[in-house]
């Protein structure tokens, strides 16, 4: 049964933008009314610690209803059981680090990294955790992570899920995350393998969970997070190697945080956005927005809104570095 929630009162402003991005009146309805419904119980088994096969047979044992809806990734599960509340949360399974409660969507840009066990990954925006967590299963805890975020209290709850789940090749960093990647290149020289950007945004892909991302929304906001996502995105493609990759994340939809930041990249640096496959429903890219043009490219980057997986909203596009050369 779809449990509905208080209803999502959403401002002019963005109904109408939100119109414009889906075009049609019945799918503006129905992301309507999936952003009432109380989002679901997905989790994703820490493989550092249990197989999916063993933590499904504890949760079974406490007679949760449990799914995993996707073959090639056992390790990511649905409780479709009605549990009290905070009771996912508070779980003997959950304490001791056997799974992480994760967004289905939140998932997906580790997913499409494809980390491998050696190699240097940075975690550019990363507390409270669950994509760090994710890459450390996905490295086996090999390799090296830099985990940063630039809050120090965020970074202390990063710590707590970090230990929670066995975490073992991760150095944390509390750092603004456009100095960080300039000290690392001016002390250090190190470069990434694999950088991800999950990006400070107004978090319109949040409604559902989050009241307050409704109440909060405005376009100078969205304007203002545009400008600095774009300084976010050119310090963190210096800091990656020739070759090297990186995903460029946001949970909003606005054009100005997503694919206008990346056609930023494209036109003054030697990238290239590429192409990846994705165990949930997504929409490509845009590639103009009210008037303004973008890189045809972007068609290949991923939008997921919340009435194609019964999800929260999301954006993300994987980007590789051609050469270390600026374009004229």
């Amino acid at each position: 049964m779809k449990k509905y929630i208080r209803e999502r009162s959403l401002k002019p402003e963005f109904e109408e933008r939100m119109n414009l991005l889906l075009k049609d009146k019945s799918d503006y309805s129905n992301y309507f009314q999936t952003i009432q419904r109380e989002p679901r119980n997905f989790i994703r088994c820490n493989t550092l610690k249990i197989s999916p096969e063993d933590l499904l047979e504890k949760l079974k044992a406490k007679e949760w209803k449990v799914v995993q809806p996707f073959k090639n990734h056992p390790e990511i599960m649905l409780i479709e059981s009605e549990l009290k509340p905070g009771e996912i949360g508070k779980s003997r399974e959950h304490l001791l680090g056997y799974y992480y409660v994760q967004e289905i969507v939140s998932m997906m840009p580790i997913l499409a990294l494809n980390l491998k066990k050696e190699g240097n990954f940075l975690d550019l925006c990363s507390a409270p955790g669950s994509k760090t967590t994710q890459a450390a299963a996905s490295m086996s805890n090999g390799g090296l992570i830099i985990a940063n975020d630039s809050s120090p209290g965020r970074t202390r709850i990063l710590a707590a899920n970090l230990e929670r789940m066995g975490v073992s090749n991760t150095v944390i960093t509390a750092e603004d995350g456009i100095l960080l990647c300039r000290k690392i290149m001016e002390r250090s020289k190190i470069k990434f393998d694999k950088i991800l950007l999950d990006a400070p945004c107004s978090g319109e892909g949040t409604i559902r969970s989050s009241r307050s991302a409704a109440e909060d929304w405005n376009i100078k906001l969205v304007e203002s997070l545009s400008r600095k996502q774009k300084n976010l995105i050119e310090e963190a493609f210096l800091a990656l190697k020739v070759d090297g990759e990186m995903i460029y994340s946001t949970c909003t939809h606005a054009p100005e945080e997503n694919e206008e930041i990346v056609n930023f990249l494209l036109e003054n640096y030697d990238a290239e956005i590429i192409s990846i496959n994705l165990p949930i429903k997504t929409r490509n890219g845009i590639t103009e927005w009210k008037g303004v043009k973008y890189d045809e490219s972007l068609k290949n980057a991923h939008r997921i809104y919340p009435q194609d997986n019964d999800s929260e909203g999301f954006f993300l596009c994987k980007i590789k570095k051609l050469s270390d050369k600026l374009k004229s």
